[in-house]
């Protein structure tokens, strides 16, 4: 069943690239479910993202297969659970990814993989479609034909509606896109990069132009640069308070210091938390469908979920690109 326009969520649907689905313009990330967040808090996050007008919800199968003990598909088992115990299997779309967890198939993308990895993503999920499934990473050991071919088998199984990448380089964006015209082969519909205010180079430029010409639907990730936009790293007492630290520090020495002095003077502005403007800066962004943002307690949720309605000025959007230029 494809999900119904849910009232709490109209007025902000967007339409995810050329594609049929219509999402709000947050996405919640599932990497912290049944790891920074456990199964209480997890489902209490996705009750109140949904509560909120949420509409889509991006994990992986690999997700969280580097905490010692754990094997991977643990976000999936926890929002499986809960797509169960609530029943809003058809309230949601559900994005999750093939192509960095080991396992059954071989290599990362082998259409063996694809195969194996899907019939186990949505067993763990409870569910019989995939709304989104990403290549979590190009492979270049495989061909493109190839694993585009086994995500076509997917789609006309119904058991995947899009094809996303993951982590693609504009140049093998494009080349996948170019063997889906004219044949049978799936189009990759939407694009996956890290983007946010203090990471820019890997989308912006030559990804950014193509995904816009061709109306691929783009879902950033890291859009809080891992803590660092929501202004908890000012200072070096600041950086131990997370195993990030070294990578915060980076970003104090370089312009992040700027960029969050820019977000300050907007937030005075505004009255709007750095969180929620690093978020409405990506919403307003060329190509940009919707960042995808974690939440381990219904707190950080509530703060987050206002960066959908969130607008800035034109003024303040080019402060926050500039800063630190």
């Amino acid at each position: 069943m494809i999900p119904h326009r849910r009232p709490e969520a109209e007025g902000r649907l967007r339409r995810l690239g050329s594609t049929d689905l219509e999402l709000s313009p947050l996405v919640l990330g599932g990497n912290v479910f049944g790891w920074t967040a456990d199964r209480a808090a997890s489902f209490a996050v996705l009750d109140a993202f949904v509560a909120g007008g949420g509409t889509m919800i991006d994990t992986a199968d690999v997700y969280s297969a580097w905490v010692p003990g754990h094997r991977g598909g643990e976000s999936e088992a926890v929002l499986g659970e809960w797509l169960k115990a609530s029943g809003r299997r058809d309230d949601v779309l559900i994005a999750t990814k093939v192509g960095m967890l080991p396992g059954e198939g071989g290599a990362t993308l082998a259409p063996a993989r694809i195969a194996a990895a899907c019939e186990a993503s949505l067993q763990r999920l409870g569910t019989d479609r995939i709304d989104v499934y990403f290549a979590h990473q190009d492979d270049e050991e495989v061909a493109q034909e190839d694993y585009l071919a086994a995500f076509g088998k997917l789609v006309t199984a119904g058991k995947v509606r899009v094809v996303g990448a993951s982590n693609f380089s504009a140049a093998r964006l494009r080349s996948a896109v170019d063997l889906s015209n004219g044949s049978d082969l799936p189009r990759i519909g939407v694009l996956q990069p890290e983007y946010n205010l203090v990471s820019r180079a890997k989308f912006e430029g030559e990804l950014q132009a193509y995904c816009v010409q061709e109306n691929i639907g783009v879902v950033p990730y890291y859009g809080l640069a891992s803590g660092f936009l929501t202004g908890k790293y000012r200072s070096e007492a600041d950086l131990k308070q997370s195993v990030r630290g070294g990578r915060m520090a980076e970003l104090l020495t370089g312009k992040g210091a700027a960029m969050l002095a820019a977000m300050d003077a907007i937030a005075a502005d505004t009255g709007a938390t750095l969180a929620q403007i690093a978020l409405a800066w990506l919403i307003a962004q060329p190509g940009v469908t919707a960042p995808i943002a974690s939440a381990t307690s219904v707190a950080q949720l509530k703060e987050l979920l206002p960066a959908m309605t969130l607008e800035l000025s034109e003024d303040q959007l080019a402060r926050l690109s500039t800063a630190g230029c």
